[in-house]
């Protein structure tokens, strides 16, 4: 099972909201693409994320469609039921606001309308099919460097295609980008793993 934690990252997470939040929130509908979301701390950490970050009204129109190619962690992401391990890593103000304490078990449930925000389908990003278009923000964290350097480049043209115009990447933050996708993407940032679709 893929090692993930809540609130992973907080560089990237501030680099997302600092970059590209002032700018996707401005849409109507905010699509998210979470490729490689294992068992799901991942994309709710961005659905938490965006939620402190937007008013309620314009919450319920951000999509994030959620992806792994392991199927069985879609069960584990529609419970979204975690325990006193998964969770010990969310600041207590967060933990308190968006997870319900389950009885005596030691374990916490997802807040209703941050489950809601995220779906899951199995996918393999190999195959180089999106699962839909239009994204304002793809993250793809721990899967590009189990791939070799050209599947690297043919999975991040994918992305890159994915992508609304001047919409975001965030990529894991061991991996560099490519040469050969740098002509798709600059880095919104110079030192973290965010990067803006070049169009």
């Amino acid at each position: 099972m893929a090692f993930t934690f809540f609130f992973r990252d907080q560089h990237t997470l501030d680099l997302i909201e600092e970059h590209v939040l002032p700018q996707l929130r401005t849409r109507r509908y905010l699509d998210i693409w979470d490729a490689g979301c294992a068992t799901g701390e991942e994309p709710f950490t961005l659905a938490i994320l965006l939620r402190e970050n937007m008013g309620q009204f314009q919450f319920r129109n951000v999509r994030i469609c959620a992806t792994d190619l392991n199927g069985s962690f879609g069960d584990l992401i529609n419970k979204a039921s975690y325990s006193d391990e998964q969770v010990k890593r969310i600041p207590e103000e967060v933990l308190k606001k968006y997870f319900i304490p389950a009885g005596d078990s030691g374990r916490y449930t997802l807040d209703e309308s941050i489950k809601q925000s995220v779906s899951f389908k199995e996918h393999d990003l190999t195959t180089l099919q999106t699962v839909k278009k239009d994204f304002g923000l793809i993250v793809c964290k721990n899967v590009l460097l189990h791939l070799s350097l050209q599947q690297r480049v043919d999975v991040l043209r994918m992305f890159h295609d994915s992508l609304v115009e001047g919409g975001f990447l965030a990529t894991e933050s061991t991996q560099k980008m490519p040469v050969e996708a740098q002509k798709w993407f600059r880095p919104v940032a110079s030192d973290g793993p965010v990067f803006q679709r070049i169009n």
